[in-house]
């Protein structure tokens, strides 16, 4: 059964896709070597990496002397490892990933396809003692995450480097949804989002503070899943829908 479906630059159908089981390895580089995926650019290694298939995760060696590599989840909103030079056997966790190496100029790019994870259940009812208190506790029927949701949107539709919305874009995306909304209303709501996550207070100019109050809620939103592609459907909502 294989393990690791590797997807080439350029590849167009699934006959030029090299699959690979749990235990096999797979060097990768411009050299072309038997049985190999051969990235055909002056400025890729001759031997420039090497993939190990695992059952739900696979490992990346970095054989190249100077360059670093760095491995994309594309369904992260910027989530990515970096592989040093000389970097042996690093684990990779993403389902979907792409490499992506630096060549004389160019950033070329192969994805890697790893297996479904496994997850357990994680109903504990049952347990005597009280319950875990929530990390977060976001209402996602309410405006505050409407608006979290429009300021995560840019990032969670595959543009992981995407410059953050200014407020007075927030204000024409929330408009179906919250046909009262202005620019108040959204610093406002950005406000009590920062108070409510807890985030440091911000001691710059007050411009600049918005935009670092934007940006951290993005960072601490996305990197803890407080916000997923799925809960874009709240902007989409008939008006009136998004509750207080």
């Amino acid at each position: 059964m294989y393990s690791l479906i590797v997807v080439p630059p350029k590849c167009g159908s699934a006959d030029g896709q090299v699959r690979i089981a749990a235990g096999e390895r797979l060097t990768f580089g411009r050299a072309g070597t038997d049985g190999g995926l051969t990235i055909d650019h002056e400025g890729v290694p001759r031997v420039a990496g090497e993939i190990t298939a695992h059952r739900s995760f696979w490992l990346l060696s970095n054989l190249s002397e100077d360059q670093t590599y760095v491995v994309e989840n594309p369904e992260g909103a910027g989530e990515h490892l970096k592989i040093a030079p000389g970097r042996m056997e690093a684990p990779v966790p993403f389902e979907f990933s792409r490499v992506v190496l630096p060549a004389a100029g160019d950033l070329l790019a192969f994805d890697v396809w790893a297996p479904r994870h496994a997850f357990r259940s994680v109903d504990r009812r049952g347990l005597p003692g009280a319950a875990t208190a929530p990390a977060f506790a976001l209402d996602r029927t309410s405006r505050y995450f409407a608006v979290l949701a429009a300021l995560c949107e840019p990032r969670l539709r595959g543009e992981p480097h995407a410059s953050l919305p200014a407020v007075e874009q927030l204000v024409e995306r929330l408009r179906p949804v919250w046909p009262a909304v202005s620019r108040s209303s959204v610093y406002w709501n950005i406000d009590y989002l920062a108070l409510k996550l807890r985030l440091r207070p911000d001691t710059a100019e007050p411009g600049l503070r918005v935009n670092g109050k934007k940006e951290s809620l993005v960072s601490l939103a996305l990197r803890f899943d407080l916000v997923r592609e799925d809960d874009l459907v709240v902007l989409a909502a008939a008006a009136g829908e998004v509750a207080r």
